[in-house]
């Protein structure tokens, strides 16, 4: 149910607005708690429960944690209420698999700024108990001891009303506290003034206790009364007071059987991993009350697991409380962003989803019944919570605010973040922390080791207790498994900081540059070729570099590992809000560069040619990376059929004499052979090497002759070298164009060679060797086609790619089809599009080839120089058709 927000109610003069306090469901948790108690029923109901063993394993508390403004008091609250009463739970939660238990919520908020002590926290659980109607007597004994040992001339019942547990849970305490001892008086036959006397009457009861007298012998059961009784009544002495209250809870008569549910809020206040004197306390309290069930809110998981902390607190370790680990061997749970996740009792409270989020705002501020803000307005708040509760609170009293000063909300005015989020965040983090979780803000994810270096710290303790926090979420299959909240971390990047410590702009600079040479170090540190590494480190890097203005340093050998394996993941960092988007440093330009060479996959070619092209304009790039720039502009042009510009790019790279100059002597192999010149194609191929990719070069030659044995073995070869190389891209594009020649020759043969080359490009983001794959199926099956729609849908796919070549080589496929079903007026159709296609003089020797499959007669003398001479090339390629017709009986 929905109260009142006040906090809205009394910002606006608009009396037809509707405020409240709306809680969006958490269903979720509320089933986890319903589990846990149900279980926790049946465990006190069980005939070998005793409330007196110290020793046995405790499972009696839930723990719920997360970031500050996540939920986490409202869902306490929310759980105290509905389980007061099945008229305070909402509908959708459910009916409980409990019925007749009688459940008594007792909710103690330990936060700093409720001014909450121990005492307070064993004096609400015993006032809330006045509900029984009777008296607690060995509890009760106990307590008024120590009050007046602690609170000489204090009365208990004005600091009862004082601290309003009085106005809560009535004044029926005190009263029961003194029936008491009168009752414990009366049977121990004490005369009214020593009655009247708790010392007196204390010491007259542990004497009675010792000789075993009747008249005691209800709380001669309750083996460690005596013991509690002649302790000094101090603190200490009280913490271990509440066994006694769970041996009076367990001995209640069945008409009276009550099972206290304590939610302990805000529990990250109780106190630090140095300073656990209250912590030690409470937990204390809850060890000792086995048949009491605990709900734990706070920012942080709770430890008593850890066996570490031994010394530190009682009871520790995993055999003590077996709910709050993980199970042994178990993978890691991902602190994401999903509600309701952890391991046993441990549970993260998650974000809300967007619906939760569009939810809680309709319903936050209404006129009418209907929401006074907008969907779009919604919308784009919704957006930028990234799920988290407060940032939706903060953007309601924003909301508000735009409306006293007469402007109507608009989206725009909710793009927003608020320094609050700051506050909340840092609010019980040490300078240390506060340090590593500012330099982390930097990195999309992050490890210890990099959230160290980049902090500038010689040690990893702070970022060891950072790393515990719930803003901070896990995915232990990551590189790196750690990474910040979004919502905070972008708020940390781009808000004002209002801190005592905040950073100015030199202290995230240096930052920057640490992080950034973290991230180098890593890579440069690592053995061996890991992919996935490189390229998480070029994305960070290259973002670190670009919102700084850092110099390049190790980022440029990194972009060379990554042109070299032709695998083109995506690299490019996201955007930075707001930035521009002019390139105007040398990392502008690299990013640009690498972003554009992994989109030309699935991008019109004509696209990367004009983005790179933009690239080179700049001249911010070193030499080195601007002749890649160049080199990859030269490619795209002769994809586009533009040889000229192509050939002019590939001279100055090969000129260049750099580290591509290989590279480009291959592309003017391939524009000579473009141009049907292939006696000097080959010539220069035999010059190119492993690092010009020879044999590949060589293959390409060798296959528009119809030499396809020779093709395939140079294809083979080039496959070879590149796995001994260890170029993923290379192998996958030599064994498609093997798959391709092979499925000419022998279709039965193919299939093997397209199965491994999937299996190499699986992975691999390579788009025109993909089709290079779906054209050597078209080939092994020519003849026997059903239909050409699958030809028609691969045409449309490689046109949108803007690769001449792709669909010069399909046609050519469908030219072999229609020669082999002797169908020469569908040759010359292909034919026609052929001659299309190739007007502007690149791959014109594919109209000649389409000639020779069908027989047909050249429309003029060939253009083509061809090494063996056209009447060799025509011989073998109508040898292929006839072969093919035999193959499938024609």
């Amino acid at each position: 149910m929905a109260g009142r927000d006040l906090r809205a109610l009394f910002s606006t003069n608009d009396r037809t607005v509707a405020t409240a306090e709306a809680f969006t469901n958490r269903q979720a948790q509320w089933e986890l708690v319903a589990a846990a108690l149900s279980g926790h029923l049946r465990h006190v109901a069980d005939p070998g429960f005793d409330v007196e063993d110290l020793e046995r394993p405790r499972n009696n508390v839930i723990v719920f944690h997360g970031v500050g403004g996540i939920g986490k008091t409202t869902l306490s609250r929310k759980l105290e209420a509905a389980l007061a009463g099945a008229d305070q739970r909402p509908a959708q939660w459910g009916e409980p698999a409990w019925s007749g238990e009688r459940i008594l919520p007792v909710r103690i908020d330990l936060s700093r700024s409720s001014g909450a002590s121990f005492e307070d926290m064993v004096l609400t659980i015993r006032a809330a108990l006045a509900e029984l109607g009777r008296p607690l007597p060995a509890f009760d004994i106990a307590l008024r001891r120590y009050w007046e040992a602690q609170h000489p001339g204090e009365s208990l019942e004005e600091y009862l009303s004082r601290g309003g547990l009085a106005a809560k849970f009535g004044k029926a305490m005190p009263q029961q506290m003194q029936s008491a001892l009168s009752d414990v008086a009366q049977a121990l036959l004490l005369p009214g003034t020593v009655g009247s006397a708790v010392g007196a009457l204390t010491g007259s009861l542990i004497k009675a206790l010792r000789e075993r007298r009747q008249t005691v012998r209800a709380l001669a059961a309750c083996a460690r009364l005596e013991d509690l009784l002649e302790a000094e009544p101090d603190l200490d002495a009280l913490s271990f007071y509440p066994h006694l209250l769970a041996w009076e809870l367990d001995r209640l008569p069945a008409d009276k059987k009550t099972v206290p549910v304590v939610l302990l809020d805000t529990f990250e206040d109780v106190g630090d991993r140095t300073h656990r004197d209250l912590e030690r306390l409470i937990q204390r309290v809850v060890w000792l009350m086995p048949n009491v069930f605990f709900v734990v809110t706070g920012r942080s998981r709770l430890q008593w697991a850890d066996p570490g902390l031994q010394g530190q607190l009682d009871y520790t370790g995993p055999a003590a409380w077996p709910g709050l680990t993980s199970p042994a061997g178990s993978v890691p749970a991902a602190r994401s962003a999903r509600p309701a996740t952890g391991h046993g009792r441990q549970v993260l409270v998650g974000d809300f989803s967007p619906e939760d989020c569009d939810d809680h705002l309709a319903r936050r501020l209404t006129r009418d019944g209907q929401p006074l803000i907008s969907a779009d307005i919604r919308r784009v708040i919704t957006d930028r919570s990234h799920g988290l509760p407060l940032y939706l609170d903060l953007a309601v009293m924003r909301f508000l605010e735009l409306r006293r000063t007469g402007h109507t909300p608009v989206p725009a005015d909710f793009d927003h973040d608020f320094p609050a989020l700051i506050a909340r965040t840092l609010s019980d983090l040490t300078p240390d922390e506060r340090h590593v979780l500012r330099s982390v803000a930097l990195l999309d994810s992050f490890d210890l080791t990099l959230a160290t270096a980049a902090a500038g710290l010689q040690h990893q303790a702070p970022a060891l207790r950072l790393i515990e926090r719930p803003f901070v979420r896990e995915n232990p299959f990551g590189i790196w498994p750690y990474h910040l909240h979004g919502l905070i971390r972008s708020t940390i990047r781009s808000t004002d900081d209002h801190a005592d410590d905040r950073w100015s702009p030199r202290d995230w600079e240096q930052a920057a540059a640490r992080a950034l040479a973290a991230l180098g170090s890593q890579w440069q540190d690592h053995t061996g070729r890991n992919r996935i590494l490189l390229a998480g480190c070029l994305r960070q890097g290259l973002a670190l570099a670009r919102d700084f203005r850092l110099d390049l340093d190790w980022l440029t050998d990194a972009a060379w590992s990554y042109v070299g394996d032709s695998v083109w993941e995506p690299i490019a960092p996201p955007a930075r809000p707001g930035a521009s988007a002019a390139l105007e440093t040398s990392a502008d330009a690299l990013a640009e560069l690498l972003a554009a060479l992994a989109r030309r996959q699935h991008e019109h070619r004509s696209i990367t040619a004009s983005r790179l092209a933009a690239v080179t304009r700049t001249g911010l790039l070193p030499t080195d990376l601007h002749q890649m720039a160049v080199y990859y502009l030269a490619k795209a042009q002769r994809d586009l059929g533009d040889s000229a510009g192509s050939r002019a790019g590939m001279q100055i790279v090969a000129d260049g004499d750099g580290r591509l100059a290989p590279a480009a002597r291959r592309g003017l192999a391939h524009l000579a052979r473009l141009a049907g010149d292939f006696p000097t194609a080959l010539t220069t191929a035999r010059t190119l090497g492993w690092a010009g990719r020879q044999h590949r070069v060589e293959g390409d030659i060798l296959w528009p002759h119809g030499d396809m044995h020779r093709a395939a073995a140079a294809y083979a070869a080039a496959r070879d070298q590149a796995e001994h190389h260890g170029v993923a891209g290379e192998r996958a594009t030599s064994q498609a164009q093997r798959a391709l020649v092979l499925a000419f020759t022998d279709p039965d043969r193919a299939d093997d060679e397209l199965h491994l080359a999937e299996q190499y490009l699986t992975g691999l983001d390579l788009r025109a060797t993909g089709f290079t794959l779906r054209i050597a199926v078209l080939v092994r099956d020519a003849g026997t086609l059903d239909g050409l729609g699958a030809a028609r849908a691969l045409r449309t796919e490689i046109r949108d790619a803007g690769i001449t070549v792709a669909e010069a080589v399909l046609e050519l496929a469908l030219a072999f089809h229609h020669a082999v079903a002797d169908e020469p007026a569908r040759v010359r159709a292909v034919i026609d599009r052929l001659s299309e296609l190739t007007r502007g003089g690149a791959y014109a020797y594919y109209v000649d080839i389409a000639h020779y499959m069908a027989g047909l007669p050249l429309p003029g003398p060939p253009a083509t120089q061809w090494i063996d001479g056209p009447d060799t090339v025509r011989a073998r390629w109508q040898d292929l058709v006839r072969t093919r017709r035999v193959h499938i009986g024609r």
